[in-house]
C-alpha cells in the first residue's frame, strides 16, 4: 500500500519505545482531552462531522487489539470499460505480514513476511519480488486493519458519505483522501459494520478506475504461524526484482 503510513505496525507489539499515537493517547487521556479543548479554541478550518471522530476511534480500538486476522475477500477492478473480479483468502499478522491466496479465476499468491513481498502466478512461471519498504501496490492498505496509527490521521477530510448508501443495511460509509497513496488513489471509502469491522474498502484512482475489496467471514486472532508468510520460489521459476503486477 502505497498507503505506507497505514501499514501493519513496523515494531513488535511488545515494544515500549516510540509508542504509537493510540497507545500514547490511551496512557495519557488527560493530555488528549486538554489538546482537544485547545483545538476548539483555535477554530480549525475543517472539523469532523458529528460522530465521525468517535466512529474512527472505535475502529482504531477494535483493530489495535488484534494480533492476526483471517477472512475471505473479493477484489473488483473497474476501469476503461472493463471489469475484473477475483477472490480468495486473506491472512494478516503483526507486524507487516500478509498472505493473499487468489483462487478464482486463476491461482495467484501475494505474500509478505514483513521484509520481502512476493507475487507469484503459477501459470506465468515467474515470481516478482520487492522490498516491503518499496511496496507500491493497492493491496497494501489492507494491512492497516492491524494498523499502528489513527484512522483519522490517515484520511484527510474524513467524513460520512451521504450521496450513496452502504452495501449493507446498518453500516456506515466513510470517505477521505489517503495521505500516503501518492497519486495511486484520489479517495478511499471504508464501509464500517455496527461491530466496528471494516467490511469493504474502495480506492478511487485518478484515471477514473476503482479497486474495491469486500470481506466476509472474518476470524479475529486465529493462531497463524510465521511459516504461512514465508515463500520460497519453486525450482525453475524466474525471479524478477522490481514493481509488482496488479
Amino acid at each position: 500500500m502505497v498507503w505506507a503510513a497505514v501499514l501493519l505496525s513496523s515494531a513488535p507489539a511488545s515494544s515500549q519505545q516510540n509508542p504509537s499515537p493510540q497507545r500514547a493517547g490511551l496512557r495519557n487521556a488527560s493530555a488528549e482531552l486538554s489538546a482537544e479543548a485547545s483545538a476548539k479554541t483555535s477554530a480549525p478550518a475543517v472539523a469532523p462531522q458529528p460522530g465521525i471522530r468517535e466512529l474512527a476511534r472505535a475502529v482504531d480500538e477494535h483493530y489495535n487489539h488484534l494480533r492476526s486476522l483471517e477472512g475471505e475477500f473479493t477484489e473488483t477492478y473497474r476501469g476503461n470499460g472493463a471489469e475484473r473480479v477475483e477472490s480468495g483468502t486473506l491472512w494478516l499478522k503483526k507486524p507487516r505480514k500478509m498472505r493473499w491466496e487468489y483462487r478464482s479465476p486463476k491461482e495467484k499468491l501475494f505474500v509478505s513476511d514483513g521484509q520481502t513481498v512476493w507475487f507469484y502466478v503459477p501459470a506465468e512461471r515467474q515470481v516478482r519480488r520487492t522490498d516491503f519498504r518499496k511496496l507500491d501496490d493497492l493491496r497494501s492498505p489492507i494491512a492497516f486493519l492491524l494498523g499502528k496509527t489513527k484512522l483519522e490521521n490517515e484520511l484527510r477530510g474524513i467524513s460520512k458519505v451521504v450521496d450513496q448508501a452502504p452495501e449493507n443495511l446498518g453500516d456506515t460509509l466513510l470517505r477521505g483522501v489517503p495521505k500516503g497513496l501518492a497519486g495511486e488513489a484520489s479517495e478511499v471509502q471504508l464501509e464500517i459494520s455496527p461491530s466496528n469491522q471494516i467490511v469493504r474498502i474502495a480506492l478511487m484512482e485518478p484515471d477514473g478506475g476503482t479497486t474495491e475489496f469486500r470481506f466476509k467471514d472474518w476470524k479475529e486472532n486465529p493462531e497463524l504461524s510465521d511459516g504461512r508468510f514465508h515463500f520460497v520460489p519453486p525450482p525453475g521459476e524466474e525471479v524478477v526484482d522490481g514493481a509488482l503486477e496488479p
